[in-house]
């Protein structure tokens, strides 16, 4: 870790101003309470304000705010209702989230505030809604208002490695630097950066976080048994800001840390191996959150080995943490690493789907599947994960990737907050995915909304899952490596609270925070840099939803065929006619046939197939005419280029402003977006030129291609 301090983020001092040039009363007991006081007296002591620490209810009169835990005067809050499309189906209820109740209610009169919250978990969102609001918090008409969470389960993953792996070193897929919780195999001593990060969380609404890479290696696994201890000290730094701290396990720990000779989840003694685990890790750590799971994928163990399905395993866990409430969080990541390139009937989007679809009901309770949200892997464009929509009976969380592993690793400047709103407001019973009566992917991960018609009631409750993301944290100057991709970790957190959020108000709201008392050109040109910069990265990357296309292994930069003729299943199929995956049901792998109507149908079809998932369904002739009358090697042609041209845009809006923020901030965006315009010519031509090659057709443009 270096030495420099690490940036303060969405929460340096001035953000704290308007709190803390008044006077504030913290009313209340508990633990978060506490936390609160510090945070407001250190606010207070700063800019000139006054801070007092009362019982509830005593000597508030003269407050301009007022922080208090008042359960009486909290108003419970509702869930929603969500019925499909078919009024025949009824309108079940939605099934209550489990939990910590984290509401606060904000009041506000004559320009004096009052935050109350019937736990002090709810009070320290309170808190944070403050400083989010800063100066407007008090400004403006009366109001009353009550907040509450999505969903009790808003979780980040650490894909960190306890020793430095030899291949994907201190952190997989970390593009940040080290690992802010180990350092040289082993926690640190000085965990005071771990402090920062959880505070930086708990002020964006994440409430949970797991430690440790879900490919367990041998000495992540002891975190489970002799390394407990340093767990227990991780916890109670993440406890100070309401949040649990959740283990990734092996499914073969019986074997590899109990000595036993099987992991068969229906074996006694393994189940029995597992209960006495459980009892040790939450005796040590009361609010320890659970277990996230790896099984059968990439390589990692898991019940396949005894014949057993995944909801044996996964119900063989869920047992041994059910007296503590802990969760197990079995991931949906499964899929065949070794298939046979020259097989075009097996198809690794299909995968999750024809794994976990039959044990739809066949979870224990506290099981939560995570999805990735498409079918393949994190890509730029690819479409939702049906699991999604075909686990009504499951608590499934929609699993996300905040660190940029397939979208410029951090190298290149790309927001994903407006990917990520479109993935959460897609609905998969409408025929252009939004709008109407049928539920969100959000509703389908929150709970509050019906996945599908029950033929039987017409009625049901949707079990409650919520969000999960890998984390882009590191141990970096500026936690993120590039600067812009905190907006990333920032969106995340806050569109888990509410997922109807503008991703656009987000970005507002995280650059008044990071670059308080900066000149309006500054939040300007960050809208202007970053607004588009998903679509940009797209442009000049894979074409048309088909995927992958870079170089084996780091997954970093243009290699159009290296993953063609492996096993990884990441096919283009490009020839000298066309280029595309079938996954139609009627010639192809029979993937669009998992959709619910009417997406089935329509990605069935070329003529509604939407251009942006062309290839990714079809494969088509380089003459193919789009929908929006360009061919696609065309297409092709001119989103690279255009995409490079949209990069050197970007540059020019950051280099106006780019003197008026902290000249250490300035340098490393600037190093980045010279990496970034350097990368995105390579991808441009390598395509192009690939292209043009196998197709023989030149840009009607007459642009330069090689």
């Amino acid at each position: 870790m270096t030495g420099v301090a690490p940036h303060a983020a969405w929460l340096p001092d001035d953000a704290f101003a308007a709190i803390g040039s008044r006077r504030v009363v913290v009313a209340g007991d508990g633990a978060l309470t506490a936390t609160i006081a510090e945070e407001v007296a250190a606010a207070t002591a700063r800019f000139g304000g006054a801070f007092s620490r009362l019982d509830v209810g005593d000597g508030v009169s003269d407050a301009e705010l007022v922080l208090t835990l008042a359960p009486s005067l909290v108003e419970p809050v509702e869930t929603i209702e969500v019925s499909t499309r078919d009024a025949s189906a009824g309108s079940g209820a939605a099934a209550e989230v489990s939990g910590i109740d984290e509401s606060f209610r904000f009041m506000r009169e004559a320009g004096a505030v009052v935050v109350q919250a019937g736990t002090d978990a709810g009070l320290l969102h309170g808190l944070f809604h403050v400083v989010r609001l800063g100066e407007t918090a008090f400004d403006g008409p009366d109001t009353d208002e009550t907040h509450a969470p999505a969903t009790d389960l808003r979780m980040l993953d650490h894909w960190d490695n306890v020793d430095v792996h030899p291949t994907m070193g201190q952190v997989e897929r970390g593009y940040s630097g080290g690992s802010i919780f180990y350092d040289n195999g082993f926690v640190r001593a000085d965990l005071s950066r771990v402090e920062r990060y959880a505070r930086l969380l708990a002020a964006v609404g994440i409430n949970r976080v797991a430690i440790n890479n879900v490919n367990v290696h041998e000495h992540e696994a002891r975190l489970l048994t002799d390394d407990l201890g340093d767990v227990v000290r991780v916890a109670a730094v993440f406890r100070r800001w309401g949040i649990r701290v959740h283990l990734s396990v092996s499914f073969a720990s019986p074997v590899t840390l109990g000595g036993l000779d099987t992991s068969d989840p229906l074996d006694q003694d393994v189940a029995h191996w597992w209960v006495r685990a459980a009892a040790r890790v939450w005796d040590a750590i009361p609010d320890f959150g659970g277990f996230v799971v790896k099984a059968d994928s990439e390589g990692q163990p898991g019940p396949f080995a005894y014949g057993r399905t995944h909801a044996d395993g996964a119900n063989m866990l869920a047992a041994a943490v059910e007296p503590y409430e802990g969760l197990v969080h079995w991931r949906a990541f499964v899929y065949d690493h070794r298939q046979d390139w020259r097989d075009r009937s097996t198809d690794r989007a299909r995968a999750a789907y024809d794994h976990f679809h039959p044990l739809d009901g066949a979870f224990s309770e506290n099981v939560v599947v995570q999805v990735k949200y498409g079918p393949l892997d994190f890509q730029v464009r690819e479409p939702l994960s049906p699991v999604l929509a075909a686990m009504p009976h499951t608590r499934v969380a929609l699993e996300l990737q905040v660190t940029q592993e397939y979208t410029g690793q951090q190298q290149h400047a790309v927001y994903l907050g407006q990917q990520w709103s479109q993935l959460l407001g897609f609905r998969f019973w409408e025929p252009d995915g939004v709008g109407g009566g049928s539920p969100t992917v959000a509703d389908l991960a929150t709970g509050r909304g019906k996945a599908a018609n029950d033929p039987g009631t017409g009625r049901w409750r949707k079990p409650a899952g919520g969000f999960a993301a890998v984390s882009n944290v590191g141990d970096d100057e500026f936690w993120t490596g590039h600067p812009f991709a905190q907006a990333n970790l920032y969106a995340y957190g806050r569109l888990c609270w509410d997922p109807t959020l503008d991703p656009g108000a987000l970005l507002d709201e995280w650059v008044g925070l990071t670059f308080p008392g900066a000149p309006d050109a500054v939040g300007e040109a960050v809208r202007a840099v970053l607004d588009r910069s998903w679509e940009t990265y797209e442009q000049y990357t894979a074409p048309l939803g088909v995927g992958f296309m870079v170089r084996p292994g780091h997954h970093y930069g243009p290699d159009v065929d290296g993953y063609e003729y492996t096993p990884w299943g990441t096919y283009h199929f490009a020839d000298r006619d066309g280029i595309g995956v079938d996954r139609t049901v009627r010639t192809g792998t029979g993937y669009a046939g998992q959709y619910p109507s009417p997406w089935s149908a329509t990605y069935e079809s070329l003529s509604t197939c939407p251009d942006e998932l062309l290839l990714f369904f079809h494969h088509v002739p380089y003459t193919h005419v789009l929908h929006s009358g360009k061919s696609v090697i065309q297409h092709i042609y001119d989103t690279h280029f255009e995409g490079v041209s949209r990069v050197e845009e970007m540059i020019g809006e950051w280099s106006k402003v780019s003197t008026l923020v902290d000249p250490r901030v300035s340098e490393r965006i600037s190093e980045r977006f010279a990496e970034q315009l350097r990368s995105a010519t390579e991808w441009r031509d390598q395509v192009n030129t690939y292209f043009l090659r196998k197709s023989g057709i030149p840009d009607e443009r007459g642009r330069t291609i090689y």
